[in-house]
């Protein structure tokens, strides 16, 4: 699933959204860039996000509770309740309805949170199942940690790794295709078990309580497109040590034969902060037994991402919501599907 381009968010999202009527109640609405809103209820504050998992066949549950939860710890609060909305393409499915109820249930139990409501159904207007799941949580005035709160000299951060969820789903789905790219049985079981640490919860509010200044979840458009909407949302400029990016072995063999760039591979389960120079150490340290924390850049003033290496650096103006890399490898995937139908 890619999302659509900013141009296109303004025309027609946020400009009928615009037409609402003022509510004092709700605190961050709907802003490009940030994935949480934020409500005061007169008793309390209310976090919620929404996310649907279109790009996934194997884990589906259990990636729909985890990459919803994810965003709203991602902004510093716990993530607590959740509603799951399941489509499948025909009546007959209840097998896969059922895998997915009880994916979505595990996993939402690993973290605490409960599943409160939904819907489920089928239509036949879908190929493949679809899962979106609504999470909530409960904040505390002061508490959210934004998109867009990088300020010059904080340091850039990545935990565990790049694109790996991405790398999983190919490994997950498209097992035969890993092997005609040459991939083994080895290469592929390696890379299905990038999935099994779908979660940030834990660590990044650990970050907030250290005094991150800014946190992403990775999803589409993977890390450089977390980057991008950070550095846009700061008005300041991320200037990124090619070298120092944390990519794994598994993920680096999957790059070379799908012959992707692992920082625009969809990466649930990493974590992008920004945190204070004087706070990376002890936040490194108080990781360590949770997931690991790899200073990767400096937040300067200026415009867009840099990436430098040896050879030449690269330039990112800003965020491209609309490239994805699994996204356009599932096209190129079909479509050969498609061809080979036909002849």
């Amino acid at each position: 699933m890619s999302k659509f381009s900013r141009s296109a968010m303004e025309r027609s999202v946020y400009g009928p959204l615009s037409l609402q009527v003022g509510d004092p109640s709700v605190l961050l609405g709907s802003l490009f860039g940030e994935d949480i809103a934020l409500v005061d209820t007169g008793s309390g504050l209310v976090a919620s996000h929404v996310d649907p998992i279109v790009g996934a066949s194997e884990g589906l549950g259990r990636l729909a509770v985890h990459v919803a939860c994810n965003d709203i710890a991602a902004g510093g609060i716990r993530p607590r309740w959740a509603q799951l909305l399941v489509l499948v393409p025909d009546k007959g499915d209840e097998d896969i309805l059922k895998d997915i109820m009880e994916d979505a249930v595990k996993a939402a139990q690993e973290i605490s949170v409960t599943i409160v409501g939904g819907h489920s159904g089928y239509t036949s207007a879908l190929s493949r199942p679809l899962a979106a799941v609504t999470a909530f949580g409960s904040a505390e005035p002061g508490q959210m940690v934004s998109t867009g709160g990088a300020s010059e000299g904080d340091v850039v951060c990545v935990t565990r790794g790049v694109g790996l969820e991405g790398t999983a789903i190919l490994a997950w789905d498209y097992p035969e295709k890993c092997r005609s790219k040459g991939l083994s049985d080895g290469d592929i079981a390696e890379a299905r078990s990038l999935a099994d640490r779908l979660s940030v919860v834990e660590e990044a509010l650990k970050l907030a309580s250290l005094g991150a200044t800014a946190m992403h979840d990775p999803t589409r458009g993977g890390v450089l497109e977390a980057m991008c909407e950070m550095a846009q949302g700061a008005g300041m400029s991320f200037r990124i040590d090619g070298d120092a990016l944390p990519i794994s072995e598994a993920v680096e063999r999957f790059s070379r034969a799908f012959d992707f760039d692992p920082m625009r591979m969809i990466s649930s389960g990493a974590l992008v902060v920004t945190l204070p120079g004087e706070a990376v150490e002890r936040a490194s340290a108080e990781l360590e037994s949770i997931a690991p924390l790899y200073p990767v850049g400096v937040v300067e003033k200026g415009t867009g991402v840099t990436i430098t290496s040896p050879s030449a650096d690269r330039f990112y103006e800003g965020p491209e919501p609309d490239f994805d890399e699994l996204a356009r490898l599932q096209a190129y995937i079909s479509c050969e599907k498609r061809q080979k139908l036909v002849h």
